[in-house]
């Protein structure tokens, strides 16, 4: 049996999205900024496809700007919030200790310029407390930047809490969305939320296209000079088939949202405990907060990275936790961040599901791991050492 459940890294473009490109690949294929006929359908591809993304998010189709993808939307957010605040004197930027990478890179590169940035900590459950944050604004606070959900642990943070709160203090508020555009009902507005990152390949869409949502009175620095493509704030000429992809999974997925909620939860919750009856075993992070779709676990006296490969020849695609680091030989950030040893983190397994999974599918994973996990143990001398610690051998 093939079992893919690696979808946190990347989801199979569905047929609805690709029904969707397949015209402006073919035969709408002008340049949207053209006057000519071809060129204006094409453009009418961008702005219906703008309007729709609008719509799930309950935004204005003027605060939609389309991007690579999630990274480069963070680094807009970000750079852009730190280029204008800091005119003002506005130096400090606040964010979780586990974010993507595609923000903490970028405050790293932030305090290499003279910004202080606070890291909040996401203790066990990996949740945000409302009230850290709240004591950590400052009067020269110019963002705060905290994920919607997180890529590995599938934590859902109190978005709209923390967004109330910098509302009171009058912080603007970005949220790296990336996981949760999709798969969580997201409301800008209800939400307090200012700037949104997003990612079409996250929800069945197609890699290479995301979106910022800006709220109507930030303006943020140009990101690319040059044409007049997204209201002059990112030149390049625009790639209609993906956006018009993009709009289209994004709306699928907002149409199935209820349903494909209920029926991932039941998935995950199948799956955490029939894996959670391997000898010391943990689940990472909140056991209700959580993604839908998103199972972490650590089996203590395991290399995560074997683990992956003996399942990968079982027909079984997981991680170990994001795709963007797993060439790393470091232990998540993530899993340190929520208080585990070195040791334990290195033993993680990351198996993130979609509405296309299946309880057969589910139940043969559970009879695949444990047995895996014994091999893997029987040859490690880590699992000696916690056998005698622990009283097991």
């Amino acid at each position: 049996m093939q079992v893919y459940a690696d979808n946190a890294a990347t989801t199979k473009l569905s047929k609805t999205a690709l029904d969707a490109m397949m015209p402006y690949l073919t035969e709408t294929f002008g340049n949207a900024s053209s006057l000519y006929s071809i060129g204006q359908e094409a453009h009418h591809g961008v702005e219906a496809a703008r309007e729709t993304v609008a719509n799930v998010l309950n935004a204005k189709p003027e605060e939609i700007y389309f991007t690579s993808g999630g990274s480069e939307a963070d680094n807009w957010a970000i750079k852009g919030t730190a280029e204008l605040m800091a005119k003002k004197g506005k130096k400090h930027i606040i964010t979780s200790a586990f974010e993507h990478h595609a923000v903490l890179h970028t405050l790293k590169k932030l305090e290499q310029y003279g910004f202080e940035v606070t890291y909040l900590p996401v203790y066990e459950n990996g949740i945000v407390k409302p009230e850290d944050l709240e004591n950590a604004i400052r009067e020269d606070t110019a963002l705060v930047t905290i994920m919607y959900a997180n890529n590995e642990i599938g934590t859902i943070q109190p978005i709209r809490e923390l967004g109330a709160i910098c509302r009171k203090k009058g912080v603007w508020f970005h949220t790296d969305a990336v996981q949760a555009a999709g798969h969580l009902p997201i409301d800008v507005e209800k939400d307090n939320i200012d700037m949104l990152s997003m990612s079409a390949h996250k929800f069945h869409g197609p890699k290479g296209i995301g979106a910022l949502y800006c709220k109507k009175g930030i303006r943020l620095p140009n990101l690319i000079e040059g044409g007049a493509q997204e209201r002059g704030r990112r030149a390049g000429t625009e790639s209609v088939y993906a956006m018009a992809g993009m709009a289209a999974a994004l709306k699928e997925a907002n149409d199935h949202l209820e349903k494909n909620m209920v029926k991932m939860t039941s998935l995950r919750n199948r799956l955490i405990d029939g894996l959670l009856k391997v000898d010391l075993s943990r689940l990472n992070g909140d056991r209700e907060q959580r993604l839908p779709g998103n199972v972490n676990i650590s089996f203590e006296g395991v290399e995560g990275e074997s683990l992956l490969l003996y399942l990968d020849m079982q027909g079984i695609s997981a991680s170990s936790g994001s795709a963007c680091t797993s060439g790393s030989l470091d232990p998540s950030h993530v899993l340190l961040a929520i208080g585990l040893k070195h040791e334990v983190a290195h033993g993680s397994l990351r198996l993130s599901l979609c509405e296309s999974n299946t309880e057969a599918e589910i139940d043969y994973i559970i009879e695949c791991v444990p047995p895996i996990i014994e091999r893997l143990r029987n040859m490690s001398p880590l699992w000696e050492k916690i056998q005698k610690e622990r009283g097991i051998a």
